[in-house]
């Protein structure tokens, strides 16, 4: 078995020496954003199955028992696995748009640091609201 001469693979290839040092792709920051936004997407596929069933079942209850529905360890985590995953994919989406439309610097700085707030404030209420509703109003 021959070893492939490293400086021989570096001649051929069209990556230069840092991006090849820092492992990434040509646009600098790798696939991570392209990655994570299929993994939310998918995983907010399944997660809003879960979702509607979990409404569906609350649909015309009293609120006591809604309450006790969600106090249920399997619903609460889907709920927040569910939160957590929507608004990763919030952020991400619009991160997008905002970086193929907003030309500014400064303004697409601004854009981005309002949408990372929103998703943070979005996800930390709806959060809140779960744990507050599933603790049965001990938080």
């Amino acid at each position: 078995m021959s070893k492939v001469d490293p400086r021989q693979d570096a001649r051929l290839s069209i990556r230069t020496p840092r991006s090849r040092v820092k492992g990434l792709g040509a646009s600098g920051h790798g696939a991570d954003h392209f990655w994570m936004q299929r993994l939310t997407g998918a995983s907010n596929a399944l997660l809003m199955i879960a979702f509607v069933v979990i409404v569906a079942k609350m649909w015309g209850r009293p609120y006591p028992e809604a309450v006790a529905l969600v106090a249920q360890p399997i619903v609460a985590i889907l709920l927040v696995l569910a939160v957590v995953s929507v608004t990763i994919h919030m952020r991400l989406g619009m991160q997008v748009v905002i970086e193929d439309y907003v030309h500014d610097t400064g303004l697409k700085f601004a854009a981005l640091t309002a949408n990372t707030f929103y998703a943070v404030v979005v996800a930390a209420a709806c959060l809140y609201a779960i744990v507050r509703v599933g603790l049965g109003g001990l938080v």
